[in-house]
């Protein structure tokens, strides 16, 4: 069979709905998952209760794996069908307005409050906000994150900025892997897949790749092959039929590993051999995450085929509400820590009130202002329709899979 027979063309109107779904219940769990940071006895963060939770840190120690590796698997996957219509210059020039511009925007608005709020939370005291505002733009060694002197840091934009890198830097291969020998390759690759058991194999060629050292809050080797892998997957049926006949197995060595992990990070692993606790590490942050992402794939190509209106507006939403929501988080924590309340309480009072508040942002000052829905990434308002005579018979602009080009920590 011919490369060209072998792997799947770029289908003008096809939509991968699924893939929506898991986009945005990515962006939803980072609401309690930034959340929990305020309460998990790990790490510090920006605003920190007195009183920590045990119970949050399993739940910290269980996405972790996982869910930066899922959201880069899915903006590789849009931009397979995002290049599907455009040229690779196009694709380029959308990703620095649509990754850059809101890059440089929160780094200047929604960023500097977290670190602000951060130094207030943990000193107990601080200059006025613009007073203090110049040396948010200085780095401090001793805090990095910025999460308790008040200096520069990324926040949760240095998934924006990794994932722009990324793009621009894999566009050679993208639009190699699109034709001639490179659709050979995915072909190639594909047909490995249907070979059982070759598709959680992926796991053992990516868990190398987590040796590399991080670089500005990620590992951008392993975090581009996952990009790629997301881009390539999309791109032959012969993947989806490998995943699907492979989903119970990833579900169990993913999703369900993952919390027996979870627990075991929380309450301190037993003795074991060295070998042994280098095997179990490679499974951990190689293995399970792969095995995870699989499984998400599968039973999301199940249960999330559906669009409706919810997803509509949810998909729009994402990318904006991504930028939104870990400056929220902070300034509600910030109050709700001060109240002489129990933990749990105080976690739903913050969960709701920052996911209120983010949307209803979103609503009144994002979606319906022209130069907000820029700076926030958003594509500009579509003009009326007009009249069925003279309408195009397909409208490009509706069949591209939008791109989260943004999860973070």
């Amino acid at each position: 069979m011919s490369a060209s027979c072998e792997t799947r063309p770029v289908l003008v109107g096809e939509r991968r709905h699924e893939l929506s779904w898991l986009r945005v219940l990515a962006v939803l769990l980072l609401f309690p998952f930034h959340m929990a940071r305020v309460f998990d006895v790990w790490g510090d963060f920006y605003v920190k209760n007195d009183q920590l939770s045990r119970g949050l840190t399993y739940f910290i120690a269980f996405m972790e794996p996982w869910h930066m590796p899922v959201l880069f698997l899915l903006a590789g996957a849009a931009s397979w069908y995002a290049l599907g219509r455009r040229t690779g210059r196009t694709y380029a020039g959308e990703r620095v307005k649509r990754l850059l511009v809101p890059f440089l925007f929160g780094l200047l608005v929604l960023i500097p409050p977290q670190s602000y709020l951060g130094l207030l939370s943990h000193s107990g005291d601080a200059p006025g906000y613009f007073d203090w505002l110049p040396s948010f733009f200085r780095l401090n060694g001793e805090d990095m994150d910025g999460y308790f002197l008040g200096g520069h840091t990324w926040g949760h934009l240095w998934f924006i900025a990794h994932l722009l890198v990324y793009a621009l830097v894999a566009l050679p291969v993208m639009l190699f892997l699109r034709r001639g020998a490179g659709r050979r390759v995915v072909g190639a690759l594909a047909r490995a897949a249907t070979v059982p058991g070759v598709i959680l194999v992926f796991a053992v060629l990516l868990a190398p790749l987590q040796t590399a050292p991080e670089i500005a809050g990620g590992n951008p080797v392993y975090y581009i092959a996952i990009f790629l892998l997301g881009y390539v997957m999309v791109a032959d049926a012969r993947f989806d039929t490998a995943i699907d006949r492979h989903k119970a197995v990833a579900l169990l060595l993913g999703p369900l590993a993952c919390v027996a992990v979870a627990y075991l990070e929380v309450a301190g692993w037993p003795a074991v051999p060295s070998w042994a606790g280098d095997l179990i590490q490679v499974y951990t942050v190689g293995v399970m995450p792969w095995c995870f992402m699989v499984a998400l794939l599968g039973y999301g190509r199940r249960y999330l085929r559906a669009s409706n209106r919810v997803l509509a507006y949810a998909d729009e939403a994402s990318y904006p509400v991504y930028l939104l929501h870990q400056t929220v988080i902070v300034l509600v924590a910030f109050v709700v820590v001060g109240w002489d309340v129990s933990v749990a309480a105080k976690y739903a009072a913050i969960l709701l009130a920052s996911f209120v508040v983010s949307v209803v942002v979103y609503e009144v000052a994002v979606r319906r202002l022209g130069v907000t829905r820029f700076v926030f990434g958003m594509k500009a308002p579509r003009r009326a329709a007009r009249p069925a005579a003279v309408r195009p018979a397909l409208d490009a602009s509706v069949l591209d899979a939008p791109v989260l080009e943004a999860p973070v920590r």
